[in-house]
């Protein structure tokens, strides 16, 4: 396997690639919200060869205005990918403990970053586990990378941007429906959702614990309004869980690697600390 046709790898096909000349840099993304840090999974067990990042200290800059995750500054992502011995000329999966989500922060963060060659294990570590494949416990210490970090890869929006996006084109909410609905606010200041999204929560893309089959999250896409070819973007609380929407677009095949969907970096947590900014309840989109 020398090139990624899919933003998606079953644990199988990763098996069978990690003996190759050209095999993947493995990146561990394992992260809970409100812990226990996901650097303990990583020391209990993970796959050979793979390398550890920190959502929080590596994958995002310091929470603050920009909202709880924002982009990481391009010097940073680039000497921490560096040191996780990423290359411009060698392909990178991502895996978290199951669901994709977090994986999928990584991905979309290469893609943004300009590398082209990446992709999340389907299922996670869970997966990996389940088909009875190797782990070790072995820390990992690799080569330097190369990589070099330039933005622009992947379109981002800012509130004004994820407006227009709401009320000319699809704006998808993947939090879950009660924090959409404003029903409960466990970690932002106010609740409710940005006028005009609609509710796609990131977990419904998923069946016992693997990513839908495209035709199926197709359909999904299709009912909440998206049509290939028109605007379209999502955001979450705080911009991790809406790029695993992104990529379940592109999964669809409603997006395309040339023309993907828009992601609201600074999601919910960003929106709903400035006042000025109108917030919506209930479960309807609103205006």
């Amino acid at each position: 396997m020398t090139a990624l046709t899919g933003p998606l790898i079953s644990a199988a096909d990763l098996l069978s690639w990690l003996d190759s000349p050209n095999s993947p840099v493995l990146l561990d993304v394992r992260w809970r919200l409100g812990g226990p840090p996901g650097r303990e999974d990583y020391a209990e067990g993970h796959l050979p060869g793979a390398v550890y990042l920190d959502l929080d200290a590596d994958l995002a800059a310091a929470p603050g205005a920009g909202g709880r995750h924002p982009l990481p500054a391009e010097e940073d992502l680039q000497r921490v990918l560096r040191e996780a011995g990423v290359r411009a000329d060698r392909p990178v999966v991502a895996y978290d403990s199951d669901n994709g989500s977090i994986a999928a922060r990584v991905w979309w963060l290469l893609r943004w970053a300009g590398h082209e060659d990446v992709v999340v294990l389907d299922g996670g570590y869970a997966a990996w586990v389940a088909a009875g494949n190797p782990v070790t416990t072995d820390e990992v210490t690799p080569e330097e990378g190369d990589i070099e970090v330039r933005p622009g890869g992947m379109p981002v929006v800012d509130a004004d941007g994820a407006a227009d996006l709401a009320r000319e084109g699809v704006l998808l909410d993947a939090r879950a429906p009660e924090r959409y609905r404003g029903d409960i606010e466990p970690i932002d200041p106010r609740a409710g959702h940005v006028p005009g999204a609609r509710n796609a929560p990131f977990t419904e893309h998923l069946r016992d614990g693997r990513w839908k089959p495209a035709t199926e999250l197709a359909e999904r896409f299709e009912a909440l309004g998206v049509r290939p070819g028109e605007p379209v973007g999502a955001y979450c609380g705080s911009g991790v869980t809406a790029s695993s929407v992104v990529l379940a677009l592109e999964v669809a095949g409603v997006t395309t690697r040339e023309r993907p969907a828009a992601l609201y970096a600074g999601s919910w947590s960003h929106w709903c600390v400035d006042p000025t900014r109108p917030v919506a309840t209930g479960d309807q989109p609103g205006e």
